[in-house]
């Protein structure tokens, strides 16, 4: 596959971010559980009868170093197009941008492009990052393969797939495109506008974390206030239970083995615990458990909402039992797990770094290898707790997870550290400096203290939604949303007002 890009159009269809360690994969699994579940919810209220309304899929032939044009060798990006509402080829483009994982037909059916699109006579179009999902070069996920997987190449390809596509669809140059994403997805839409400010007119960045960094505590720092908030349904109380219930784990994996063994049992773990960096694994994956229900609380499919943790862990204090707490998470992991479809809680660190290390994307998870390369190499993004003002357990510490760099990638801590501080030189960190993008946040989200949250300028704007968790605004509309989402995308129709109108106005002038 070499030369020209070529173009192939044929019928139909947050995840989330974290490390790259056993307790992350767990987190990305109830991410794109609860993504699935969103945009089969969507899909139901959005398709209706008929064919007709179904998203398209479609191919793009990309260069696999685009930044060196004597090389020829390319691969098959894959996209999604709704043009149901599409009202002409001078109207707006609305592209979704796919991030670390599959981009399914939801990215055009659903969310902020889609519950857009009417209004405007947007084409929406979506497209799946580099590396993940079905867009995956040939030969593999080897490290010589992966040198090609970055946020700069995602953009090359966001350069490409715009010049390409317009002439697909035969898209005036005239029409607007405006970037969506959520989470790195969204810092990728961000970066968009700011690389190609010529290309994309404007961007909305939800839950985007602009800001690499190596030791990520401040996660668990709004873990730990989200617990105690009553808007969210927490609690002092709640916070205080947690905090129990984690000491209570680490007693039982200190008494000897026939402790381990039935902490094992009582928490339905897949392996022994009596390997130190097990045990600290499956802290890691408690604490992810914990950080799950707080990062999605409230959302459509989520397993675990912060007023139901805390509803298990104050169940059996209030019944005055012994180690109440402890027995609250348990049932917490019993309740994630069966949403899953997990059979056992996983943690084994041989394990992990076994996963890790295959090379072929047919059998290496959902994207975790390549999440993995790129926090090695860009961001970092290692959830921490040792602070000993953080609730839960202090491990897994950071230097085990920077471990997992060199033993999957030979990439050692100095070479993370200086590829996280290129990356916030490159794109500014949380002042990138770009016009015309609107980030969304909410104050739940743990990522949110990554973003930008507060506006730097009268073209670079912020809105940070209380009570709402990680990319809660791009989510399907609900009889249940809070006032304050409500009013949060209401101000993103608002700010698409002030960025498209101009352009409406001037194709009504001249005719179009």
């Amino acid at each position: 596959m070499a030369g020209r890009p070529a173009l192939w159009l044929g019928p139909l269809l947050l995840l989330s971010l974290g490390g790259p360690s056993a307790p992350a994969s767990l987190l990305r699994r109830l991410g794109e559980h609860i993504q699935r579940f969103q945009e089969s919810q969507g899909l139901s209220l959005t398709l209706g009868p008929g064919a007709g309304a179904l998203p398209k899929q479609g191919w793009l032939e990309q260069p696999l170093d685009p930044f060196n044009t004597s090389d020829q060798r390319s691969f098959l990006q894959r996209y999604w197009v709704n043009d149901q509402h599409w009202a002409s080829q001078r109207g707006p483009v609305f592209l979704h941008l796919g991030g670390e994982g599959s981009l399914r037909s939801g990215s055009v059916m659903r969310g902020h492009p889609a519950a857009l699109a009417p209004a405007w006579g947007a084409l929406v179009i979506g497209l799946e990052h580099r590396f993940y999902g079905l867009s995956i070069p040939a030969g593999g996920l080897d490290v010589a393969q992966l040198r090609f997987l970055s946020s700069r190449h995602a953009l090359a390809d966001v350069a490409s797939a715009r010049r390409a596509l317009a002439r697909l669809f035969n898209v005036s140059t005239a029409s607007p495109w405006i970037c969506f994403g959520g989470s790195y997805a969204g810092s990728l839409a961000a970066w968009a506008r700011l690389k190609f400010p010529h290309l994309i007119l404007a961007s909305v960045a939800s839950s985007a974390p602009v800001r690499a960094v190596l030791d990520f505590s401040e996660y668990n720092e709004v873990v730990s206030r989200s617990l105690t908030s009553a808007a969210v349904g927490g609690s002092p109380e709640c916070r205080a239970a947690a905090s129990a219930a984690f000491a209570e784990v680490e007693r039982r994996l200190r008494a000897g083995a026939a402790a381990r063994a039935a902490l094992r049992a009582e928490l339905g773990a897949c392996s022994s615990l009596d390997g130190a960096e097990d045990q600290a694994e499956l802290l890691g994956a408690l604490q992810a458990l914990v950080g799950g229900a707080v990062q999605y609380d409230a959302q459509a499919g989520v397993p675990l909402s912060v007023r139901r943790l805390c509803g298990l862990l104050l169940e059996g204090r209030r019944n005055g039992s012994c180690s109440a707490s402890y027995h609250g998470l348990r049932r917490a992991v019993q309740v994630v797990m069966r949403s899953l479809g997990q059979r056992c809680l996983s943690f084994s660190r041989a394990e992990t770094v076994a996963q890790l290390r295959v090379t072929d994307p047919h059998v290496s998870g959902v994207g975790d290898r390549q999440w993995l390369y790129q926090t090695c190499t860009e961001f970092g993004f290692y959830v921490t707790c040792e602070d000993p003002r953080c609730p839960f357990s202090q491990l897994p510490a950071l230097p085990s997870q920077l471990e997992l760099c060199e033993q999957v990638f030979g990439l050692s801590t100095a070479s993370v550290a200086r590829a996280v501080a290129q990356t916030n030189s490159y794109y500014g960190g949380q002042t990138p400096g770009a016009t015309h993008v609107l980030f969304v946040n909410g104050d739940t989200d743990p990522w949110h203290v990554l973003s930008v949250t507060q506006a730097s300028g009268p073209s670079e704007l912020a809105l940070l939604i209380p009570g709402a968790s990680h990319c809660m605004d791009m989510a399907p509309k609900r009889p249940s949303d809070s006032p304050s989402l409500r009013l949060g995308r209401q101000s993103v129709l608002q700010q698409l007002q002030t960025w498209l109108g101009p352009a409406k106005e001037s194709q009504v002038s001249s005719g179009g």
